[in-house]
């Protein structure tokens, strides 16, 4: 099984590097040329420890057809499974996991870079943060917004906000054989 992965992921920091560095008239560092370049082989790389497949979230995320399809297919979706990923607890439906009480959880980025793997285009930034990104001005006409501004602009408030799960997110985990640990502290 081949998991879903992006040829952009982990190259936005390296453009961002050399874009700073022309722009100061300095050269790239090597060595931070070579450890981007590193952070890309072992990208595609980190699924050749078949350990790493067992109770992982990710590799079940971006190996299956089904969710894959839906994340590809839709950018309301796709954004919705980012902002549940993210700094969230994640349990697999089975019963060591359970009983020794595995978890996995992962960074705003990390969560991004998944969602970029999974519909194969893309870095982390196309989703990191999209949660709050999704207000308008009051002022914002939007009659003057041409057809793809409009669906943008719909996409974009329909977005929900990092750490939210939906209800159709938390179905399909479940269904993936994972669930999301409800946390202690959000019931302040």
């Amino acid at each position: 099984m081949k998991p879903s992965q992006s040829i952009d992921r982990h190259t936005f920091q390296k453009e961002r590097y050399i874009h700073r560095m022309e722009k100061s008239g300095e050269e790239p560092g090597q060595a931070y040329l070579d450890m981007f370049e590193q952070a890309i082989e072992d990208a595609k790389n980190m699924w050749s420890d078949p350990k790493r497949k067992i109770n992982n979230m990710e590799w079940d995320l971006v190996t299956t057809d089904w969710i894959l399809e839906k994340v590809r297919g839709d950018n309301v979706y796709a954004q919705h499974l980012y902002a549940a990923i993210c700094n969230n607890d994640f349990q697999k439906l089975d019963t060591w996991p359970i009983l020794k009480n595995e978890k996995c959880s992962y960074s705003w980025r990390y969560a991004g870079g998944i969602v970029a793997d999974m519909q194969q285009k893309g870095d982390y930034i196309d989703w990191y943060c999209s949660g709050i990104r999704n207000r308008h001005p009051d002022d914002l006409d939007i009659s003057t917004l041409s057809e793809d501004q409009l669906k943008f602009q719909k996409e974009q408030d329909a977005y929900v906000s990092e750490s939210i799960v939906t209800d159709e997110i938390r179905a399909d985990l479940k269904k993936l054989g994972w669930i999301v640990l409800d946390n202690p502290d959000d019931n302040f």
